[in-house]
């Protein structure tokens, strides 16, 4: 259907009296609403049916390949993890490592931090909030990239307390 099919569907909708007309074809569907009073005022919506022929065939491949890798790395890393502590955010932002782009960071894997060190930087709303360690121990893996954002309770460091 091309506009000019759609604009005298409009006008005989329009002028027929009727105050909602509801077409749906194959590939879209329109809805035409019009006042009670006359053509004053008339609203079209014009939906397109989504395509889905091509996207089943490109999506199933992808889950299925990361599936299964998945599996072994999150049993592998819960087996190592379940002797160090998290540190985690403490609250929604931009998670920065430096304190400045021209300085370094403020701890690095191997980097032994006492209760209390800052460890990152976090931004929220244009604040600069520092993140200090609840724990004393030495840093063993970072979990976040510099200058990434970090949602609530995300783990960020993690410590190995011994």
């Amino acid at each position: 259907m091309d506009i000019r099919e759609i604009q005298n569907l409009i006008k005989f909708v329009a002028k027929s009296g009727a105050t909602e007309v509801k077409l749906e074809m194959d590939d879209f569907k329109i809805t035409i609403k019009t006042t009670e009073g006359g053509t004053s005022e008339t609203t079209t919506y014009i939906q397109q049916a989504p395509i889905s022929h091509a996207l089943p065939q490109a999506a199933m491949p992808q889950p299925v390949a990361p599936t299964a890798p998945a599996a072994p790395v999150a049993s592998s890393t819960d087996e190592d993890t379940s002797k160090y502590v998290m540190v985690k955010s403490p609250i929604i932002g931009t998670l920065y490592r430096k304190p400045s782009p021209d300085k370094a960071p403020f701890v690095e894997v191997g980097s032994t931090i006492s209760k209390g060190d800052v460890v990152c930087v976090i931004e929220a709303m244009k604040l600069f909030n520092e993140i200090e360690s609840e724990v004393s121990g030495k840093i063993v893996k970072v979990l976040v990239d510099d200058a990434s954002p970090v949602e609530f309770d995300q783990p960020l460091f993690l410590v190995d307390p011994s």
